[in-house]
This record gives structure tokens, sequence and C-alpha cells, in this order.
């Protein structure tokens, strides 16, 4: 509990009283009776699935939404009758305190500008307010750029705090949540979400049920991410082994190889096999929101698999059904008679995964190891060609458009915002890896979006 933070004499005022308690009750069902029925649960059952903290601060939310509550009769609130009896008990930060929770109202809040242990910016997105700067120690240390918490901000004399009761929304919850709102407000999907604080306020349940309607079946029923490749196909790993024919030699496939367009020779006998520079639509069919996408890049593009000659043997690995069916005819077609039908090894992500836990590394002795410094630079550089590159690539998520294109119209220049936003947050995320301090200021500022960054 941080300073000036304590709320344990009115918890305990809360409970003396018969008719309190009731309304607390009431509250408390309001918040988490909804996801209860729904997945058969006890609140006791939400330690073990979500851990220990979590159910203590979903009864936080709804305690501070008892709080901000006026009941009858005459609109009594639980903070005017506890200060009237027992203010004199509380020192004067915290009576400021508990004066500000009562007048605050949940809200869901971007994060940006986080100066760990010490303070950040939330922007509301629900009431369009101007951003606010508020102190805070514990939730800095975590928090990253563009996360979104529901929570509310304190005023508590000459600065803001937040609340103790934040629940982190997923863009899943984020999604859940306007969807209810909207039933609630009776507003279309091309309306803009807009409330007031009084609407707020009424809807404070719906942000605890948001949360636990889309954490509780992640527990309940855990499902693997769905992984595919930059055109939105299953990964599947495939390695298709043409035979040589009777008597033909290496020299003979690598003369038919480098007669084939979309082959980049890699090395004396490897080749890439890249994607065509100006891809349709129709290529770029990777599912919204169906997980995580996969893909190999080089300077001249996409790698869609690699092609290998390996003694009496061409090996082509792809990472997915269709370019398995699409290489095999375009192997076929560059080498004709030169190779024989080919064998197929088909193994999926987890088995993968497996074989690489299975291999024996007792020959390794750390005298390869890059050095940190080396890897960190290595890695950055490469995010830098990558993100660059993909500035000039249609993406499903701009409707296949690229970036710069997808900046030329107002409704483009709000989906690329969001975009930059989940590739920064993500990035922020990978803690302990150089990809959490990668600069992503270079790409907003190229897209003419700078001023949208603050």
């Amino acid at each position: 509990m941080q300073e000036g933070h304590d709320l344990d004499g009115l918890i305990r005022f809360s409970q003396r009283d018969e008719a309190w308690r009731e309304r607390l009750a009431s509250v408390l069902d309001e918040h988490l009776l909804p996801a209860m029925e729904e997945f058969d649960l006890d609140f006791e059952d939400l330690e073990e699935l979500l851990g220990e903290q979590v159910p203590w601060t979903l009864w936080g939310c709804a305690f501070e939404d008892f709080l901000s509550r006026g009941w009858e009769p005459g609109g009594q609130n639980i903070i005017d009758v506890y200060l009237k009896r027992r203010g004199w008990s509380e020192k004067a930060l915290n009576r400021a305190y508990i004066e500000g929770l009562r007048d605050a109202h949940v809200s869901l809040h971007e994060v940006s500008d986080v100066k760990p242990g010490a303070s950040m910016k939330l922007r509301d997105l629900l009431t369009g307010a101007a951003p606010v700067t508020v102190r805070e120690k514990s939730a800095t240390r975590s928090l990253k750029q563009w996360d979104r918490i529901a929570v509310r901000i304190v005023p508590v004399r000459d600065h803001h705090v937040i609340s103790g009761g934040l629940l982190p929304f997923s863009q899943e919850a984020t999604d859940l949540l306007f969807e209810g709102m909207r039933d609630v407000l009776r507003l279309r999907k091309s309306q803009e979400l807009r409330l007031t604080e009084e609407q707020l306020r009424d809807c404070a349940p719906l942000f605890s049920s948001a949360w636990l309607f889309t954490e509780l079946p992640r527990v309940l029923e855990p499902q693997a991410p769905q992984l595919a490749n930059t055109d939105g196909e299953d990964l599947l790993f495939h390695e298709l082994r043409f035979p040589f024919a009777k008597g033909v030699l290496q020299s003979q496939v690598a003369a038919a190889l480098r007669k084939v367009t979309g082959l980049e020779p890699a090395g004396a006998k490897f080749w890439n096999w890249l994607a065509p520079k100006s891809r349709s639509k129709k290529g770029q069919t990777q599912r919204k929101g169906s997980g995580l996408a996969f893909g190999t890049f080089t300077e001249s593009g996409t790698v869609l698999g690699t092609v290998e000659l390996k003694g009496k043997a061409l090996i082509l690995e792809v990472n997915s059904k269709e370019r398995a069916l699409r290489g095999e005819v375009l192997i076929k077609d560059a080498t004709g008679d030169l190779l024989r039908p080919p064998l197929t090894k088909i193994q999926t992500v987890e088995q993968i995964m497996r074989e690489r836990e299975d291999q024996p590394d007792e020959d390794f002795d750390g005298t390869d190891e890059v050095p940190p410094e080396i890897a960190r630079q290595v890695t950055l550089e490469y995010l830098d060609r990558h993100y660059r590159e993909t500035l000039d690539q249609p993406l499903p998520a701009l409707d296949g458009k690229t970036p710069r294109k997808a900046v030329r119209s107002a409704a483009g220049r709000t989906k690329v915002v969001e975009w930059l936003k989940y590739l920064e947050n993500a990035s922020a995320k990978n803690i302990g890896s150089p990809m959490a301090d990668y600069d992503f200021g270079w790409m907003w500022d190229e897209l003419g979006l700078g001023d949208k960054r603050q």
C-alpha cells in the first residue's frame, strides 16, 4: 500500500453496518457474478486460476466502485459518512486521497512516457480527455509504452495518482469492453465511442466482466497460439527431397536453377526462394488476430523457402503445405527430367521444438558464444532493415496497403498509428532482449506521424 493510499479504516467501517455490507455485496455481485455463474466458479477459485493477488485486485475494483456511488435515501455516499464520523483519524494526505477516490471514475487508459519508479502519462480512451501525468512507483516498473489499463485517476492536492484497482487490458479484452459499452449505449460500430464521467460510473462493472470473460477462458481452456507464415498459412514444416535421376550431376541441376526467376543464390549450392516484389492482396491473406506470423527476410525480400543441393539430391524446405505445393511445381518446371519425384518429410512446430530440446549440447564449450554487445548490435541492425522493408510491404492489418500508402488517408493514418503502437508495445515486452531497446521513433517520423506518438 502506497503512502496516502491506506483504505483499511474505510474498509472496516463499511463492514460494521449491515446496510453498507449489503450494498458492498451487491456491487461485488455486479462485478464478479456474471463470470462466476458463466464458468461455474466461486471467488475462492480465482486465486488458484489467476494467482494470489488477482482476486483482491478485482475486489478492489468493485470496492472503489462502491465508494463512488450514492445510495438511498438522499444519495448518501459512504466516504462522506465515514469522513464525517471518522475523518479525524485520517492523516491529511490519506484523507485527500479518499476524497479524490470518491469523485474519480474508472476508464480505460493508454500508457505512454513511462518513467520507471516515478511517473507515466495516461490518455483516457473513452472520454477523449487530455493526457494526465500520474505519480506512480510500482506499476511503472512493469508497464510498457502503449499498454492499456483500467484504473481510476485520483487527484491528490497538486498531483495525480492511480487507484489500487488496476487491470491490464489486452486487445481482446478491449474489444469485448467496447462491444459491451456499445450495446449498453445502443451505438453503432461506426459511431465514435465517447462516454461521460457519469456514464463511466454506471458502466464500472463492465470493466471487471470484460477482463474476467477474457482471462478465464485462457486458463480454463488454454490453447496454443495459432502460428502462421507471412501469407497467413498455418506453420507446417515441409522438407522435399528430390533425388537426382540416373547419371545427373549437380552442375546440371544448378544450371537449371540459375534460370529460375525468384531463386536468389545465397551460396555455391544454396538458393533463397523469394516472394515476388509486387505481392497482390490475394497473397497477403494473413488472418487478423489469428496469432503470430513468422517470416524470414533478406535485403531482397521475403523468403518463401530455401533450395539446397546435397549429394545426389535437391532439398526444398518451406514452412507451409501451400508453399510446398507451389515449390514442388516450381522445381519440377525448372528441372524437368533431371529429378525424380520428391520424398516429403512433414513436421509440426511442436515436433521441431522437441527435436531441439533432445539434441545433446555436451560438445558446446562456449567458445562460439557471441558477445552480448555484438548480438545486440546485430539484432538492432536486422530490425532496422526488416522494418524499413516493411514500410513498403502490403500488410493485412492495413487492409492490404503498405504503411506508406495507408497514411495518405485519414482512416489509413488511424490504422497505421494502431499498428505502430502494437509493434512498439510488443517489442518493449521482450524484457532482456535487444528488441526491448529498439527505438521506433524513426518509423513514426518517416510516416509523418511523429505528433501522434506524444
